[in-house]
């Protein structure tokens, strides 16, 4: 409660640094705790109005597995590259169960369904490995998910990099790392990466509430941007769709 007092009460000195441009490491020194959960969780509500991590457990046990299902029947049954990947990871998983396994299958078969590069999200290393071992320069510039071990994401601790500086080190869970890492996005300022852009508006629309009508995190590019990214919108009807058809 303390913690997030302070946080609370420097949120303007926060987001002053933040627009002004400071860089990573200097964040990092001056504003510790933002990059905590108890920090991310309370400037991300400051900011946007959304609860983060609570708002990320109610869309998931009212959405989660019937999205786990449709990507593994509906869509591997017309995708060749979503099929793929629910044969690789029904081979990885084994017997393994939970809330994690199951998050972590959604994360990777969305990643196949849009076509979105998973080692821009996802970077794996030893289950050993400390935070300096880590080889920073190979990872992305935008908020990235250090898995440390792949067999079994429910007994992983996870790190988060940003602007290639492992900025929390301590992730006790899956689903904790995606919150700190969706939130990083709104918190400091930073547009989705086109490698990543239909995956984490998905996610933001659906799992985080976020649904402006007009504009996207998404990076510029000169190519004309809609509002709404099609596909994401095409995901979100087909799987209201089949939602639908199951209840009837």
């Amino acid at each position: 409660m303390r913690v997030a007092l302070v946080v609370l009460h420097t949120y303007y000195s926060q987001r002053k640094a933040i627009n002004s441009g400071a860089d990573m490491q200097t964040l990092k020194e001056e504003w510790p705790f933002l990059f905590q959960a108890i920090g991310m969780t309370v400037h991300f509500e400051e900011l946007t109005g959304v609860p983060l991590k609570e708002t990320f457990l109610t869309s998931l046990e009212k959405k989660g597995k019937r999205l786990l299902d449709f990507l593994k029947t509906t869509c591997a049954d017309k995708s060749k590259r979503v099929l793929e990947a629910v044969i690789k990871l029904r081979m990885q998983r084994g017997q393994l169960k939970g809330c994690s396994e199951d998050m972590k299958d959604m994360m990777l078969l969305l990643l196949s369904y849009f076509d979105e590069k998973e080692e821009t999200l996802f970077h794996y290393v030893d289950e050993t490995c400390l935070a300096k071992e880590v080889q920073v320069e190979s990872l992305p510039v935008t908020p990235c998910i250090i898995v440390c071990g792949s067999s079994c994401f429910a007994l992983r601790l996870f790190m988060l990099s940003i602007d290639h500086k492992v900025v929390n080190d301590q992730i006790t869970d899956f689903i904790s790392a995606i919150c700190l890492m969706l939130g990083s996005y709104y918190c400091l300022n930073i547009h989705y990466p086109l490698e990543l852009g239909s995956t984490l508006e998905f996610l933001q629309r659906c799992f985080f509430n976020i649904n402006p009508e007009k504009g996207t995190k998404v990076e510029k590019t000169k190519k004309k941007t809609l509002h709404v990214n099609p596909r994401v919108l095409t995901l979100i009807a087909d799987l209201s769709d089949h939602e639908w058809r199951e209840t009837v």
